[in-house]
This record gives structure tokens, sequence and C-alpha cells, in this order.
């Protein structure tokens, strides 16, 4: 174990760190199993090595019900992400795995869709609340790969990179999904158009349509995303709007 709080154990991190950004040339700091050690010191190492991103695994429980399923309302959850932020200096480059979103998700797709809307009409993630410091993804070397801890539903993991390629916060790319599953094509298609029309991770969610088998949102007023097994949504759809990216219950305008 390391003794964050020791002042010689930060001082020697703090100098790594530096060195992996001088001579390496990394900049930016992902913090693994940062409920491990306080925010304030996360702090003392991001203001002591001045990355331009860093990122913390604030990996906790959501809420269940006694049906097994999140409840609807993970205020908490995303509440101890924003948090966090909040403790390390949200001016700063810090940010957080967007968690909350990710167990939303990877129940959402399998015919309830209903969940992506939150009851205060936004999104029920991190990025419903604070976008511009949530990474969201569909799966890492913990959840998916051969771990395999929490993994997305493997037949609906276009449905997820739709979903967070199109929406606010800073979307992140699984390796696997990219190189070992054969999705790059599908995947490049969604990042361009979200290139394209300058998607950021403060882009403007309107959801207009949250049902289970249909969620439609229209983001920055420039892209809609559908996702679900629905067809029929061409009434749904604003005038001007061409298909750009399609696939297994997706589809981006």
């Amino acid at each position: 174990d390391i003794d964050h709080l020791n002042l010689r154990v930060q001082k020697e991190l703090v100098e790594w760190l530096n060195w992996l950004k001088a001579d390496i040339g990394f900049d930016g700091w992902r913090f693994d199993f940062a409920k491990g050690y306080s925010a304030d010191v996360a702090q003392i190492y991001i203001d002591r090595s001045e990355p331009s991103f860093a990122v913390a695994e604030i990996w906790t429980s959501l809420a269940y019900g006694g049906d097994g399923k999140p409840n609807l309302n993970q205020d908490q959850h995303r509440q101890e992400l924003v948090n966090w932020v909040d403790k390390v200096g949200g001016k700063g480059p810090a940010t957080t795995f967007d968690f909350t979103t990710k167990g939303i998700l990877n129940v959402a797709v399998e015919g309830e869709l209903w969940r992506l809307r939150g009851t205060d009409g936004k999104a029920p993630g991190m990025i419903g609340w604070w976008p511009a410091k949530a990474v969201t993804f569909v799966d890492n070397h913990d959840t998916g790969s051969t771990q395999h801890m929490w993994p997305f539903p493997s037949d609906r993991v276009m449905q997820g990179y739709a979903y967070i390629l199109t929406h606010p916060g800073t979307p992140c790319i699984f390796y696997d999904h990219f190189f070992d599953w054969g999705l790059k094509e599908e995947i490049d298609r969604l990042v361009s158009v979200r290139t394209r029309h300058g998607i950021h991770s403060e882009s403007k969610l309107q959801i207009i349509e949250a049902d289970a088998d249909l969620y439609l949102a229209e983001i920055d007023g420039k892209v809609i995303v559908k996702l679900g097994p629905r067809y029929d949504v061409g009434n749904l759809i604003p005038g001007g709007f061409k298909v750009a990216a399609h696939g297994n219950d997706y589809a981006v305008w």
C-alpha cells in the first residue's frame, strides 16, 4: 500500500509525474481507484504537475431496487462524482469517468430506454449535471475485456457508442471494441459526425422521446440520434436532416 499522506511519498510521486511530462511526453493522468485516497491528495498531484487533462476512476455501486435493477433516481451516485471534481478543483483539468451513465446505459438498451430521461428531463448520468467534467464510456479494461466485471450487453455495444459519441461529456472509446471487435468503421463514422458538427463536452441536449423501445434526442440543433428497435420515427425528425450513420437499433441524422 502507498501512504499518500506521507510527505516524502507525495514529493517523489510529483517528481515522477513531472518526469513523465517533461521527458516521456505524457500530458494527462488517469487516477486509478481514486476512492482509495482523498480528493485533497489528488489535488496535490494535479496542482504540482499541471497536466492538461486528468480523469479519476471512482467506481461505486448504483442504487438498486428490489427487482435487482438500478433505481430511476441515481442522484446520490452522480453527486459523488461531482463532489470529487469540486474538491479537486472544478476550474482545473480534473474530470471523472461517468460510471452513472455507464450503469444506466447497461440496462436501458435492454428494452428500457425510458431510463435515459431523468426526472428533471435531462440526461440521468453525470452528463446531466456537469457534462464538462464527465468522461463517458461503454466499457473499460475492468468492466469488459477479460475481467468482464460489469460488461455492456455485447450485442448492443454500438447503441452505447451512438449515445456517448453524440452526447455531451468527453467520450472514451474502448481499445477492444475498436481494434478487436470489428467495430472500427462504425465507431469511426460516429466520431466523424461528432467532429464534423463540433459536438463537445458542453453541447446542448434536448431529449425528444424516451420510451421503452425508443430514445430520440437532438444535440446542438445539428445532430439527432435514435436508439431502440422502433422503426417508424420519420414524423419526429425535423426537415433537412439526413441519415449520417446507422446500425443495429440505432441511427444518427
